[in-house]
This record gives C-alpha cells, sequence and structure tokens, in this order.
C-alpha cells in the first residue's frame, strides 16, 4: 500500500470538501495514509500539469430536466474538467468519486459518469451529500485498490517500454 493519495476536487456548497476532510482523516489515522487535496474552485480557472496519480471528486450541478432528454449538461463545476484535460492530466487520473442527491433520480453523479465517457477513468465510488462513515470506509477503501492497480499498470508499461528499446 502507498503512503500518499492525492485528491483534486470541486467543492461548491462545502459537502464535498467535507468529505475529502473526514476520508482524509480516516485514512490517516486507520492505514497511515497521507492525503494531499486541492479544491480546484481556488484555482479560479488556473491549470497547471499534474505529475502524479491522482483521483478525484466531482458534484453534480446540471442544468434543470430530467438527466435523460434534458438537464444532462454540467454547470457550475466545469473548471474540474477543464484541470484534468488540461496538460493531459486526465492520464494520471485513476478514477473519480461522484456525489449529489439521490432525489434527482438518473441525474445523481451523472457529471462523474459523463467524466468517465469523457476522459476514459473508471468511477470509484459515489455518495449522497456529505455521505457516511460507511460511505467513508467504502470509498477508502475503493481509492486504495484503484491506485494500486493504476500503479501496478504504470510499471508494467514502463518496464515493458524499457524491454522493447
Amino acid at each position: 500500500m502507498r503512503s500518499k493519495i492525492n485528491i483534486i476536487y470541486i467543492s461548491l456548497s462545502g459537502n464535498t470538501k467535507n468529505f475529502v476532510e473526514r476520508l482524509s482523516d480516516y485514512l490517516k489515522t486507520t492505514k497511515g495514509v497521507t492525503v494531499e487535496s486541492m479544491n480546484v474552485k481556488d484555482l479560479k480557472g488556473e491549470t497547471f500539469p499534474v505529475k502524479e496519480p491522482f483521483v478525484s471528486f466531482l458534484p453534480t450541478y446540471l442544468s434543470g430536466g430530467n438527466g435523460v432528454q434534458t438537464g444532462n449538461k454540467e454547470v457550475l463545476t466545469t473548471n474540474l474538467g477543464d484541470f484534468i484535460a488540461a496538460y493531459d492530466n486526465y492520464q494520471n487520473c485513476y478514477g473519480i468519486i461522484g456525489s449529489g442527491n439521490r432525489n434527482f433520480n438518473k441525474q445523481f453523479c451523472l457529471s462523474a459518469r459523463q467524466y468517465t465517457e469523457r476522459f476514459g477513468f473508471p468511477m470509484v465510488g459515489e455518495f449522497e451529500l456529505r455521505g457516511t462513515s460507511r460511505d467513508i470506509e467504502r470509498i477508502a477503501e475503493s481509492i486504495l485498490q484503484h491506485q494500486e492497480n493504476f500503479l501496478v499498470s504504470a510499471e508494467i508499461g514502463s518496464q515493458n517500454s524499457v524491454g522493447g528499446k
């Protein structure tokens, strides 16, 4: 198990930030894993290359409707997508966790599912609003597993490219 996790997220109402903070505390106290997190909202549109693997958190803010015929356009959180796309940062993202409100049915975590299609990384988990203690435990395990799988794949890819020269 690695000793550090990088989280890049966006939080507007504070729910996602609260979840990331609680997750960070849980990972530190139960797994000895340090979390470095960044809320792209604080960057005000600035982007830069990310050289280390990271996982992302995205709440769902959509343009209304039902998420099927209408209301499937992301609003307010597009800075995260711009950041992930910039400098091909998506290549270092090993997954995304979506959040939202289940009252919105098909729109629940729709933005995160759209990012999986847009960038090709997996959906690592989902939680509602600020999440529960059980959500923290479940998502922590999922992040650790996805991070390990990503790092092993990157090591194998690196070895294959070196061996092929």
